[in-house]
């Protein structure tokens, strides 16, 4: 071993932990496996905790907001926060926050309760989750072996919503709703446990946080989502709704002004110097707009039109998961060779295929029929660009900013899902009111006493004339998650270049990045 390999090694801080990588790969993927299924696992359960706890119908989005609004909003600090203290050390207590918040939600009995502890666990995850990236970065050599691990890393971040909605429903069926979040204790624990033991410490680069920077992004990015989610829920005329996008204007101006003259800044404004880069940022942002809203609307699909019991809706998108898993088996193998773009611009294009064909979507579609189709040909596009992006968003940085990079891919894929729903969700209700007022006299003419009674009691229309409102805001509501995916492909197109280093760099034929 050479002096310089010595030294490299024994750095205070650095300590090495080898031979196990396979572990190590497990400890971090099962990280944000835990981080990205919290926020779909929860969803099947919904109904049960709104009667357990008595949620009005509005205070119930709030179970997910409440975790969207915190992991979206620290997510860039909770990357900035490893680089200063040490991965390792961050990425512990982030896990160990969590399934603290997860004990404690599953223990509420008040609304506040589980709302606070819902928060807690966005903390913790936006913690962890940019971290246990980052940590790649520091357990694999650039080349085919990190490939290959930000592969597994990529397949659980797409996967995860699917393989939440089935366990979300297992555990509400069999157990009871609390169970989706006692879920998370025991492997939380076992996490926290492995990490010291198979996980590097990577080098602590001392220096001050940037506390204006991150007060700025953090308030910022959270009124930006709470802005979209409360339109949403009352309008985009409603006073708040506004004030919300306007001080997320000013604080995000505010934020990019902080940065350029910062010394120490939480985000390096020159990460968005490199075309590619900045390229998959937004990519991601697209992408992950258009997913979260695929997941909640053929959920309610499922269950509310085709009569899916939670398990069985859980089982419906394990095929989604499988076509995931063999997009993102392909891109990790062929991406040294190929570059990039191609399977951004294919998956991006296979994205917006599946969404469109969802658009179809009536009361008449069976699963095999409106269903199952369209989800193999967006799950397996959403395979190709998520091991490309996350790939293409960390390659080439300097080892003191793997955190703030893949911060910054988390934060784009948190917030551009939050933002992308909430739109979607607008949509939604536009149509589906515009739908009930044309079946609403038909119910009229043709319900019966009985139904005429209980809708007078729930304002809901029932089957057959609540599938059609249901369908309609559905069908509808895929037409701007497909325009969304559609900027993800015109950014491949226009933006993303093949580059010979980049691909040296994914062979592992070229040297490291400096850092």
């Amino acid at each position: 071993m050479t002096t310089s390999q010595l030294s490299e090694n024994q750095k205070p801080g650095a300590a090495r932990r080898e031979g196990h990588p396979g572990i190590a790969l497990t400890v971090i993927a099962a990280c944000q496996l835990m981080v990205v299924l919290d926020a779909t696992i929860v969803n099947i359960a919904l109904p049960h905790i709104q009667d357990a706890l008595e949620f009005s119908t509005t205070d119930l989005t709030w179970v997910v907001s409440a975790y969207t609004l915190t992991f979206g909003g620290l997510l860039l600090l909770g990357a900035r926060a490893g680089d200063i203290l040490g991965r390792r050390r961050v990425f512990m207590t982030g896990i160990l926050l969590f399934t603290f918040a997860s004990l404690l939600g599953g223990l509420a009995q008040e609304p506040w309760q589980l709302l606070a502890a819902r928060a807690l666990q966005g903390m913790g995850g936006a913690i962890a989750s940019p971290t246990s990236l980052a940590l790649i970065t520091t357990t694999f050599p650039e080349g085919p072996e990190r490939n290959r691990a930000f592969g597994v890393f990529a397949a659980v971040s797409a996967g995860g919503g699917a393989i939440g909605l089935l366990a979300g429903g297992m555990l509400t069926q069999w157990l009871d709703w609390r169970w989706v979040l006692f879920v998370n204790v025991p492997i939380g624990v076992l996490i926290a446990v492995l990490a010291p033991l198979y996980i590097n410490e990577s080098e602590r680069h001392p220096g001050r946080f940037d506390i204006a920077g991150a007060l700025a992004s953090t308030v910022g990015m959270a009124s930006l989502v709470y802005g979209f989610i409360r339109a949403a829920e009352e309008g985009w005329r409603d006073g708040l709704a506004r004030g919300s996008f306007g001080v997320a204007a000013v604080l995000l101006l505010a934020f990019v002004l902080i940065e350029r003259r910062a010394r120490e800044p939480i985000t390096p404004l020159r990460m968005f110097s490199d075309r590619n880069r900045s390229g998959t940022y937004v990519i991601m942002l697209s992408l992950a707009a258009a997913m979260f809203g695929m997941f909640f609307y053929i959920v309610l699909f499922v269950q509310n039109v085709l009569g899916y019991s939670p398990i069985k809706a859980g089982l419906a998108f394990l095929p989604v998961t499988a076509a995931i898993a063999v997009g993102a088996g392909l891109s990790q193998r062929f991406l040294p060779v190929l570059g990039p773009k191609p399977f951004l611009l294919t998956g991006s294009a296979l994205v917006v295929v599946g969404l469109a064909w969802q658009s179809l979507i009536s009361p008449d579609s069976s699963y095999a029929g409106g269903v199952l189709g369209p989800m193999l040909v967006f799950g397996f596009g959403m395979g190709l660009n998520f091991v490309t992006v996350t790939v293409t968003a960390v390659s080439g940085v300097a080892q003191h900013e793997a955190g703030a990079a893949s911060g910054l891919l988390n934060a784009t894929q948190q917030v551009g899902g939050s933002l992308g729903l909430s739109i979607l969700t607008t949509v939604f209700g536009t149509a589906s009111k515009n739908e009930a007022e044309k079946q609403l006299p038909k119910f009229l003419a043709d319900g019966s006493a009985e139904q005429k009674a209980e809708f007078a009691k729930t304002h809901q229309l029932p089957a057959p004339w609540g599938h059609e409102v249901l369908a309609q805001g559905i069908s509808t509501a895929f037409v701007p998650a497909a325009a969304m995916a559609l900027l993800a492909l015109v950014t491949a197109w226009l933006v993303i270049r093949v580059r010979r280093s980049d691909l040296e760099a994914l062979a592992g034929t070229a040297g490291p990045a400096a850092g």
